[in-house]
């Protein structure tokens, strides 16, 4: 059995910085792309940032410039180093993973509450 654990979420201020964390467990033989989604109040879940193995990168648009995806690979870890934080960041952040164990196959985490506010 696979699972993905989320930690680092919590309460910031704007402008400030948090940083999450994703630690994939199991009988797992390979992991490819690595992703945060987002999921606001009333709002569908969003691509946050992508990572492949080779650690290529991909943002969206609203986070470019102020999120910073990065995985270990030796650790099954995928971060978001969050900067700049501004309250439309507010959600909760879910990791997701494409991972083999030992067929290919989607994974979520638990969701961790990012809340940006003064």
């Amino acid at each position: 059995q696979v699972q993905l654990v989320e930690s680092g979420g919590g309460l910031v201020q704007p402008g400030g910085s948090l940083k999450l964390s994703c630690a994939a467990s199991g009988n797992i033989i390979s992991i490819y792309n690595m992703d945060w989604y987002r999921q606001a109040p009333g709002n569908q879940r969003e691509l946050v940032a992508v990572i492949t193995t080779g650690g290529s990168t991909n943002y969206a648009d609203s986070v470019k410039g102020r999120f910073t995806i990065s995985r270990d690979n030796a650790k099954n870890t995928v971060y978001l180093q969050m900067d700049s934080l501004k309250p439309e960041d507010t959600a909760v952040y879910y990791c997701h993973a494409i991972i083999r164990a030992p067929i290919p196959q989607a994974y979520w985490g638990q969701g961790t509450q990012v809340t940006v506010s003064s």
